[in-house]
């Protein structure tokens, strides 16, 4: 029971999930203002604006920098992990994001010229990635929280 207890109240942890919660739920709001609909998988669905990748990233290395120190090595592990994870976010899966928008649209065309297509269950996911200003956006989102969380 003590180790629950411990997690529950590991301030590196809160921060982290805050991070997160806050991202989802502004990300919801952003979309429905920009596409003037509510889509209720943006809650918990990938890309958008703010990421909620960098936002818990950032959340979790500003959270151990107040909790443990800059010379810390548990602010090193997650400052380099914050890293990698922002720029995979902004990288990798934001050109895989662009892959399967084409890709969707060329399945759409063969489905037009007598292909029966691709069903709604086998469509790639388009929304992986994210734009530099999303991840900047997430990544000031977690700092934010981090140090009206964990500041002393």
């Amino acid at each position: 029971m003590e180790y629950l207890e411990a997690i529950v109240n590991n301030s590196i942890i809160i921060t982290a999930a805050g991070g997160w919660c806050c991202a989802q739920v502004l990300k919801t709001i952003t979309h429905l203002i920009v596409h003037k609909k509510l889509v209720w998988e943006r809650l918990l669905g990938d890309g958008g604006m703010p990421s909620s990748h960098s936002a818990t990233v950032c959340g979790m290395a500003g959270a151990a920098f107040f909790t443990c120190g800059p010379a810390s090595p548990e602010f090193g592990i997650a400052l380099i992990i914050a890293i990698i994870v922002m720029h995979d976010a902004s990288g990798v899966r934001l050109e895989t994001g662009k892959q399967a928008v084409l890709l969707n649209k060329m399945m759409e065309s063969f489905a037009r010229l007598g292909d029966p297509g691709i069903t709604a269950q086998e469509r790639l996911k388009e929304f992986v990635g994210h734009t530099k200003l999303q991840v900047l956006m997430g990544g000031l989102l977690g700092i934010l929280l981090s140090i009206l969380i964990n500041y002393r």
